[in-house]
This record gives C-alpha cells, sequence and structure tokens, in this order.
C-alpha cells in the first residue's frame, strides 16, 4: 500500500500552487499593462509630433505658394498660375490705391520731394518756351511761392494754418500765367492735400506713421511684393504667405494693433490691443481693413494642396521653402555607412569573444569595457571623432582637414559598434551546440564550422543589433554636429564623390531648426515636418530589417 501525504500538506501544495498562478497571472498583466504604457506614452509623444509634421505635405496653399514653385521648381500650368495672379492682383490693388492715398499725407519726404521736383520742372520748361524774360521771372517767382506754400502747409502740424496755405494755393487755379505748364500740378498737389487735411490729425502724424509702417510691413508679409515693385534678392522676400494658416497670422497682425502699456509705475507691462479701424478711424485707411476681411480668400486664392515633393525637394531660405531632399539623403549615406564599417567590426569582435577567447579575464575585461562604451554620452564620441578623425587621421590620407560623411560614419559606427558586438555575443551563444559538434564531426574546420553553420544560425539576433544601430545612428545629432554636418547645403551624388563634403542630415537640422534658425520660427511647419519625416524614416528602416530578419529566420527554419 502507498502511504498517502498528510492532508495539511495537501493543503499547503494546493495553496502554494494557488500563489504561484496568481503570481503568474499578476507579473503577465503588470508586464501587459508596463508594455500597453510605453505604447501609449509613444503614441501621446509621437502623434501630435506627426499630425503637425504632415501639415508640412498637406495643407492650404495660397496663389504665392503656385508662384513659387513655378519660378523655383518649374513647377505648374504657367498659363493658369499666371491668369490666377492677375486676377488676384486686381483685387488686391484697391487696398494699395488707399494706402497711397492715406500714406500721401503721412510720408512728408514724398510731398516735399514732389513740390521741389514740380518747381525744377517749371523752370526748366520757362527756359524751353519763348515767353518773355520779365514773364518768364514772373512765373518763376509765382512757382517759388507757390512751391513754399505747399512746403509750409505740409511741414505745419496747425490744421489752420495749413488749411490757409492750401487754399492760397488753390486760388490760383484761374490763373492764365499757369495755363499750360508744369506749374499746374501744384494745384493738383494742394487739393489733394486738401482732402487729407479733412481726415489726418496732423498732431498725431508720427503715430499715424508708425502704425502705418506695421500695416505695410504685414501687408507686403501677407501678399509680397506689389506688382510694379523691383523684384527683392532674397527669395523670401519675393512672395507672400504660402500657406493659409500662415496668412491667419498675418491678417490678425494686420487688423490688430499690439502695444505693451504699464498701468502705473513699477507695475508689469500689459497687451493692449487695438483694432486697425479704430486706429486709423476717421481716415481714409480705415476702410481697407473691412475689405480685406472681406475679400481675404480673393486675395490668396488657398486651395488644398498635396506637396508630395517635400520628400525630394532641396531647401531655400533657410528652410522657408522646399523640402528635406538633401536632408533624407545625407541621413541615409551616413547611417548606412556606419552601419557597414561596424557590422564586420562587431561581428569578428563578438566571434573572437565566444569562440576563441574563453572565459579569461582578459575577455572579463573587454566586456567590461564594451558595457562601458554603450554608456558613454554620444557628445563624447563626437569630440573623439574631430580629434582623431577629421583632425588627425583623414588629413594623412589626402582628405582635407574638415567634416565629412566618412568622418562622421566612422564617429557613428565606434558609437553602434557596443551594440553590435553585445546583440552578436548573444546571438552566438543561443546557436544550439549540437550544430557545432555536428559540423565538426563531419570533419569542418573551426573556421568554415563558424562561418557556414554558426553564423547563419545567429543571423537574426545579429539583425537585432543592426536594427538597434541604424536607430541609434540616423537619430544622432551630437556625434556628428563636429565630424559631418552642416545646417543646409545639398549632398553631392554620386554617394562616393560625396564622403569627403559634409551633408545636411535630419536630426542636425531639426536641431539646428530648433535653437539657430530665426526663420524656423516663422515656419513651425517645417520644423515639425523635419521631425515627422526623421521619426518616419527610422521607422521604414527598421520595418526593414525586421522583415529581412524574419525572412532569415524563416529560411533557417526551412519554412
Amino acid at each position: 500500500m502507498t502511504s498517502r501525504p498528510p492532508q495539511p500538506l495537501l493543503a499547503t501544495a494546493g495553496a502554494m500552487a494557488r500563489l504561484r498562478r496568481m503570481l503568474d497571472k499578476g507579473f503577465t498583466a503588470l508586464a501587459a499593462g508596463s508594455i500597453l504604457l510605453i505604447a501609449a506614452v509613444l503614441v501621446a509623444v509621437l502623434a501630435p509630433m506627426l499630425w503637425r509634421g504632415a501639415g508640412a505635405v498637406v495643407f492650404r496653399g495660397t496663389v504665392e505658394f503656385r508662384k513659387m514653385q513655378l519660378e523655383q521648381f518649374n513647377r505648374g500650368d504657367s498659363d493658369e498660375v499666371r491668369a490666377e495672379a492677375a486676377e488676384t492682383a486686381r483685387v488686391r490693388q484697391a487696398v494699395y490705391d488707399r494706402l497711397d492715398l492715406f500714406k500721401r499725407g503721412i510720408s512728408m519726404q514724398e510731398l516735399h520731394d514732389e513740390a521741389r521736383r514740380t518747381a525744377r520742372e517749371l523752370g526748366k520748361q520757362l527756359e524751353r518756351g519763348d515767353r518773355p524774360a520779365d514773364e518768364q521771372a514772373e512765373v518763376r517767382a509765382l512757382g517759388r511761392k507757390l512751391r513754399d506754400a505747399l512746403l509750409d502747409a505740409y511741414e505745419t502740424t496747425d490744421k489752420a494754418a495749413a488749411q490757409e496755405r492750401v487754399a492760397w494755393v488753390v486760388k490760383h487755379a484761374g490763373d492764365p500765367r499757369l495755363k499750360d505748364t508744369v506749374g499746374e500740378a501744384f494745384l493738383g498737389q494742394a487739393r489733394s492735400y486738401e482732402r487729407i487735411l479733412a481726415t489726418v490729425d496732423l498732431a498725431h502724424r508720427a503715430e499715424y506713421a508708425a502704425a502705418l509702417a506695421e500695416v505695410q510691413d504685414a501687408l507686403a508679409r501677407l501678399l509680397g511684393p506689389r506688382p510694379n515693385e523691383p523684384k527683392p534678392a532674397l527669395v523670401i522676400d519675393q512672395y507672400g504667405v504660402t500657406r493659409w494658416d500662415m496668412a491667419k497670422i498675418q491678417f490678425r497682425r494686420l487688423n490688430v494693433a499690439e502695444r505693451w502699456v504699464a498701468d502705473g509705475p513699477g507695475r508689469p507691462l500689459r497687451l493692449q490691443e487695438m483694432p486697425r479701424e479704430q486706429q486709423f478711424a476717421g481716415t481714409d485707411l480705415a476702410p481697407i481693413f473691412p475689405f480685406i476681411r472681406a475679400h481675404a480668400e480673393e486675395m490668396l486664392r488657398p486651395r488644398t494642396t498635396v506637396y508630395w515633393q517635400y520628400f525630394y525637394d532641396s531647401n531655400m531660405s533657410g528652410h522657408y521653402f522646399g523640402g528635406v531632399g538633401p536632408e533624407i539623403l545625407g541621413t541615409l549615406l551616413i547611417t548606412a555607412l556606419a552601419v557597414a564599417l561596424a557590422l564586420p567590426l562587431g561581428v569578428i569582435s563578438a566571434a573572437y569573444m565566444v569562440e576563441c577567447a574563453g572565459d579569461s579575464r582578459i575577455v572579463h575585461i573587454l566586456r567590461t569595457c564594451i558595457n562601458t562604451l554603450a554608456g558613454v554620452p554620444s557628445i563624447i564620441f563626437g569630440l573623439f571623432g574631430l580629434a582623431f578623425f577629421v583632425i588627425f587621421l583623414l588629413p594623412h590620407f589626402g582628405m582635407t582637414q574638415g567634416s565629412s560623411i566618412l568622418a562622421g560614419a566612422m564617429t557613428l559606427a565606434l558609437l553602434v559598434l557596443p551594440v553590435i558586438i553585445r546583440a552578436g555575443e548573444e546571438a552566438i551563444r543561443a546557436v544550439p551546440p549540437a550544430y557545432k559538434e555536428a559540423a565538426l564531426a563531419l570533419g569542418a574546420g573551426r573556421l568554415r564550422c563558424f562561418v557556414t553553420v554558426i553564423l547563419p544560425a545567429a543571423l537574426p539576433g545579429i539583425l537585432t543589433g543592426v536594427i538597434l544601430s541604424v536607430s541609434r545612428a540616423a537619430g544622432e545629432t551630437a556625434p556628428i554636429l563636429f565630424t559631418a554636418a552642416v545646417a543646409m547645403g545639398a549632398t553631392a551624388w554620386p554617394p562616393w564623390s560625396a564622403l569627403g563634403k559634409p551633408t545636411p542630415t535630419l536630426s542636425y537640422a531639426s536641431y539646428h531648426m530648433a535653437v539657430g534658425d530665426r526663420l524656423a520660427k516663422l515656419v513651425p511647419h517645417n520644423q515639425f515636418g523635419m521631425v515627422m519625416t526623421l521619426i518616419v524614416l527610422v521607422l521604414v528602416l527598421n520595418v526593414a530589417a525586421i522583415v529581412v530578419r524574419s525572412r532569415v529566420a524563416r529560411k533557417l527554419r526551412g519554412q
């Protein structure tokens, strides 16, 4: 007969089993919760970046965007774009005409120049004419008096005195001495200023001038240069706003005046907003603001645009216009070269430490050094790359001393080398010993056994290290800060001709736009577009490496 365990012992064993199952389920749920939490954090962080970055590709583009694409990239239907620009110019002209009318009463320099120019032209006309000398002198003297009266009217801030002088000029409308002469222009100038005096408070002319400068600047940023103005030298100044979301910002700046005012001594400044219509109330300029609001879309013609060329266009004016083509190409080149340099060295090092070195003290020290290198800040690798590759090593091989793709790739290769070595070691150790024993038993040498049996079996694990290396190399900024990167420029093609030159990359361009580029603040969609492109590129590279790894693993399993 077999003796049965005592009942208390069975109860204790059952309780322990139940506790173990509960702990297993608890830890499984905790692990699943941790994964979900990490995924949620990633989504919370990346989703807004991807969403806002997508705005660099899909947006409502204005006629200025289509003009820029036609003139800078030779893209689009030229007849259609020019016809559209002509239609918008007709609507804009009403704003320009009203602005010029008001500006005449504010810009004293223009009024002075016009009066003096009329007097000079009158004198030249009299010299070429056939009037008697005494009559010429009389008309010339009258012209000087009219000029001086207008100049006095322009200078004074006393409205009554200005009206008196202007009225004296207008009284000469029927004077036969001025008939068929340039001097008749004085009468037109006087009547024009008479209308200005009816609406402009001369005591606040300086305030109007400052506000008018703000309006003109906002209008130039919104609509670009006026049709008959010389074309600006900078590309950024040749066009108005190219996106409807940016146009809304400029519309607000155009329609609302902002001032920082203090409520009292020692109190902090407070932002005060005032509608432009109120600021220019009673003047000829006030009606343009409701006109602009009513005809905003007619002046800019926004429509949905899918700018897929963003991913290969070059940038212009500090990433204000254009895309990220050179940055994508530079990132791919430097990442591929870094992994290509680190992978053979990493696999060979891992194979040596697993297959040849044994478990000696020196190997322990080497592994400690590798683990330490994996935790060294990336900026240290960048400084080492500057000192060793850029300044010392590469110039000895005939390369110029300076940043280059090759120097940056070597620096990144050192950065990812510990990851590849550790992944390679674990992958090689994970190969069942029976594989090696069978190959050696069949007469294969150790080298052939490793190359033909162990290495293919360990390849999926090695590719895991490659995936981690690609992600880190593509996203690093500090190591290439001193060795390879430039903020803007084009990457040379074919690749082998670019190895000795610096290159723009997505990571460094994103950093530069964030901390050193004043224009980037004006185009935040391009900042987010750069970050979005980097995230998507890293994901694509990771997915590609994972697909390769899975195919290799299936092939090894005979599937």
